[in-house]
């Protein structure tokens, strides 16, 4: 897997689909129950928004021992995310589609994120 410098962070796969799962978690997580604002509904969109968050980060700091750091700290808050979706379909928040769905989209963040880490590793220090 191979960054586009013309477009840094922005270009990357791992960078563009989180993106989009974040904004698919803020719309699944608007039905949640209103005592659950502070809870569930935060934690998870907390977790979401850190995923693409981290790449643009890790990414910026122009070292790939850092990068590869950031990376595997995506990796720790994209299974939150898939987490907290199994607690919220099991709790009744989600429909199981809207779960699955979103269960779907974390797991190709996750696939991705594997590569972009392997990709870091082989690519040598920096």
């Amino acid at each position: 897997m191979e960054r586009n410098l013309n477009e840094g962070y922005r270009g990357l796969a791992a960078w563009q689909k989180s993106m989009a799962l974040v904004t698919e978690v803020y719309r699944a997580t608007r039905s949640f129950p209103q005592d659950e604002l502070y809870g569930l509904t935060s934690q998870l969109r907390c977790a979401a928004v850190s995923v693409p968050s981290n790449i643009a980060e890790g990414y910026g700091r122009n070292s790939r021992n850092e990068f590869r750091h950031f990376v595997g700290q995506v990796r720790g808050s994209q299974a939150e995310v898939e987490t907290q979706i199994e607690i919220a379909q099991n709790l009744g928040y989600l429909q199981a589609k809207i779960a699955c769905d979103l269960l779907a989209a974390a797991e190709e963040v996750g696939r991705i994120l594997t590569g972009l880490r392997a990709w870091s590793e082989k690519s040598g220090n920096e």
